[in-house]
C-alpha cells in the first residue's frame, strides 16, 4: 500500500543521511494512513537525531498511543526525554 511504500522511501532517504527528504516520506505515510505507527517512530527518529527533541518527543508518544506495546518506542521517548534534559542542563 502507498502508506508502507513512502515509509521504506523515507527509510531509504534516511540511510542516505537525507534527513528533509525523509522527514517528507514519513509525513506523507502518516497522512496517507494516520494510524500506521511505524513512520511516526521513524519520522521521531530523524527527529531525534536532528536534535528536535520536542518533536521527537510527540512522534514516540503518538506511537505509544498507537501501539503501547511498541518497545523501541518507549526507550526511545526515555532517551529523547534524558538528551533533552542534559541539553538543558548544558544550557544549549
Amino acid at each position: 500500500d502507498l502508506a508502507a511504500a513512502l515509509n521504506d522511501r523515507g527509510q531509504a532517504r534516511y540511510l542516505r543521511v537525507e534527513f528533509a527528504a525523509a522527514v517528507q516520506d514519513f509525513t506523507a505515510a502518516i497522512e496517507c494512513q494516520p494510524g500506521f505507527e511505524v513512520p511516526y517512530y521513524n519520522r521521531g527518529l530523524v527527529r531525534y537525531r536532528l536534535g528536535d527533541f520536542d518533536e521527537a518527543m510527540k512522534d514516540f508518544r503518538k506511537v505509544l498511543e498507537l501501539n503501547p506495546q511498541f518497545e523501541d518506542a518507549a526507550l526511545s521517548l526515555k532517551q529523547a526525554i534524558l538528551d533533552k534534559e542534559e541539553k538543558q542542563k548544558r544550557g544549549y
